[in-house]
């Protein structure tokens, strides 16, 4: 029998020390649930090692990969710079990234509980706040994460973006406030603290939500998407770079 393909766990990368270990205990998680698993990690920006350099390592040993991206939505660092890493390499796929999913909307509904915000009330409008993209199926991805919230929350819930996409954080939240919410919460789509995260405090919400992790349903879908990944389903080509 074959050994299974190693996991790259693969994430955007931070200059936050938290974030840091955050992430890298979420890789850990996900091996402790799968013993016997081989797993390590890259990153496709700020910190080394490059996804590139990872992917090119172990395709040199002749051991077969899976990227998993630790990204919330399918946008450039996921179509390009992953895809583009995996593509010449034999053995070695790319996973979709970890967003959409149920799971993560049951996270995010806790984090807003812990924040003190009520989803029953439609006077509390939700802003989900990711870090953006400008490539449209990130933004779609994001959205969809939206709608799914929504339907366990009483007020409005729309999405502001950090970066790249829009509406920028600041105007979300000044456009719920003129749809009449009495109160705005930002809740952060991220999976760690860092840059993103260090500016939703100045957006102009009521309060703002912790990042996902740590939340062991994460590593839950971490694994979910190399098994998908390794044993795609019947007449379906393994993902290469979704």
């Amino acid at each position: 029998m074959s050994a299974r393909p190693v996991l790259i766990a693969c994430a955007h990368g931070t200059r936050s020390p938290t974030g840091r270990r955050l992430i890298a205990e979420l890789a850990l998680a996900a091996k402790e649930l799968r013993p016997g698993l081989v797993t390590t990690a890259a990153f496709v920006d700020v910190q080394p090692p490059t996804v590139v350099d990872v992917v090119a390592g172990l395709s040199a040993e002749g051991r077969p990969a899976v990227v998993v991206p630790l990204l919330l939505s399918g946008g450039y660092h996921v179509h390009v710079d992953i895809a583009g890493a995996v593509a010449d390499a034999e053995g070695t796929v790319a996973a979709r990234p970890l967003g959409p999913d149920p799971r993560l909307v049951a996270v995010l509904l806790d984090r807003l509980a812990e924040a003190g915000a009520d989803p029953r009330d439609p006077r509390t409008a939700v802003v989900l706040a990711a870090a953006g993209s400008s490539d449209p199926r990130s933004v779609a991805d994001v959205r969809n994460t939206a709608d799914l919230l929504q339907r366990s929350w009483a007020g409005p819930v729309t999405t502001g973006y950090g970066s790249a996409a829009q509406p920028p954080v600041p105007d979300a939240v000044a456009a719920a406030r003129r749809g009449g919410a009495e109160r705005v919460v930002l809740a952060s789509y991220l999976l760690a603290p860092g840059h993103f995260h260090d500016k939703l405090g100045a957006a102009g919400a009521d309060l703002v939500t912790a990042p996902l992790l740590p939340d062991p349903r994460i590593a839950a879908v971490l694994l979910d998407r190399y098994d998908a990944a390794v044993a795609p389903a019947p007449g379906e080509a393994a993902p290469a770079g979704r």
